[in-house]
């Protein structure tokens, strides 16, 4: 079987959706692949911007990179997987550690979804132990799938529940969360542990993190072919009903392109070659002070304020989110906290083929900024 039922909501796996291996993760998530979701990328900004929709109710036309852009993915990929290894391993044990010694992941779809993979894979490596993966989604301003949670803790025990992403920017995500997991209780759900599990908290907002370096994650230099060929998660009611999942698209098409197994295994090669050094990681993030002080959202809004930008969702922080907007978005510029940097590389590059301006900027509290075009 390669889908379970709860209600009218199926929960769906790989290979009739996504191309992960069904034993990696569950998509909660209702299959949309048959609707026409995308548009003009310029008239859906419009629309968005002026409030006349919302983000979630349709998909982008994702920014399809060049060949020398995909090379460099390769490349990047080889020289950050150790370092990628060591992260994942770091987080994993943390949460072994200090939230349940048989955890419930549950990635936040899509970007969080390779690490909770990872994560689960480093758990098998290092402890011989499988396991439950799910992916869920969660929407900004509309909070998060709750058929979904309902789906989860009637399985498994909500002590057991950690919530993975691949970062953390300014923290809206982690705002979201914490928000909408209250409201899940107050509605009469378990109470859930709203900590994200992440591979970098550049934005200092969560106690379980991998690194507070803003450095590179391989799986935010693509989309869907670094993604399982899932889209972003869509929540329209036009074709999402009260008992449904948030719903996605499985981009079959894209099946020749796709490098989200190349990524796992690349990473998940290095874990034997950092797994001496991952404890000494872990003791050295312990004994220091975790506690979230969320810089990153007072350095957005001091950005936002300094280009006179309208919202502070168009600030988006950190190399992950930079490259987002330059792959899904209408950026206005890019800002660098130096020139040249390699794990710009790729950010140049599609600043270039986008027609981008790359501005440096002292003292900039990240490594990146992407700004988004307003009033497109």
């Amino acid at each position: 079987m390669t889908a379970a039922t709860t209600g009218s909501a199926r929960a769906l796996r790989g290979p009739d959706f996504g191309s992960y291996r069904s034993d990696e993760v569950t998509w909660l998530l209702k299959d949309l692949s048959h609707v026409a979701l995308e548009g003009d990328l310029a008239e859906r900004e419009r629309r968005v911007q002026s409030g006349a929709a919302h983000y979630a109710e349709s998909l982008p036309i994702e920014f399809q990179p060049g060949d020398e852009y995909q090379q460099l993915f390769h490349t990047t990929l080889r020289s950050a997987a150790r370092r990628l290894a060591e992260a994942v391993g770091v987080v994993a044990e943390l949460i072994l550690a200090e939230r349940h010694s048989r955890p419930t992941l549950v990635s936040l779809a899509r970007a969080g979804t390779p690490v909770g993979i990872l994560i689960r894979r480093w758990i098998e490596f290092a402890h011989d132990t499988s396991v439950p993966h799910y992916a869920v989604s969660i929407v900004r301003d509309r909070g998060i799938d709750v058929n979904a949670l309902r789906h989860i803790v009637s399985a498994h025990a909500p002590k057991s529940v950690v919530f993975v992403d691949g970062w953390t920017g300014k923290g809206a995500i982690q705002r979201e969360l914490s928000e909408a997991l209250r409201e899940f209780t107050a509605a009469g759900g378990p109470q859930l542990h709203d900590g994200l599990a992440v591979l970098a908290d550049t934005g200092h907002c969560t106690e379980t993190f991998g690194t507070r370096d803003d450095f590179l994650i391989a799986s935010a230099c693509l989309n869907s072919t670094v993604s399982g060929l899932v889209s972003r998660t869509v929540l329209n009611r036009e074709y999402i009903g009260p008992d449904d999942f948030h719903g996605a698209k499985f981009y079959r098409e894209l099946a020749p392109f796709d490098v989200s197994g190349l990524l796992l295994d690349t990473v998940s090669a290095e874990f034997a070659a950092v797994a001496q050094q991952v404890p000494r990681r872990v003791r050295e993030i312990v004994q220091g002070d975790r506690t979230p002080t969320w810089t990153g959202w007072r350095a957005v809004e001091q950005i936002q304020q300094t280009y006179g930008l309208t919202s502070i969702n168009f600030v988006k922080p950190g190399i992950g989110e930079t490259t987002r907007v330059l792959l899904r978005r209408i950026p206005w510029r890019v800002l660098v906290s130096a020139a040249e940097l390699p794990e710009h590389a790729h950010i140049r590059l599609l600043a270039a083929e986008r027609g981008v301006p790359v501005e440096v900027v002292d003292g900039l509290g990240y490594s990146c900024v992407g700004l988004i075009k307003e009033n497109v």
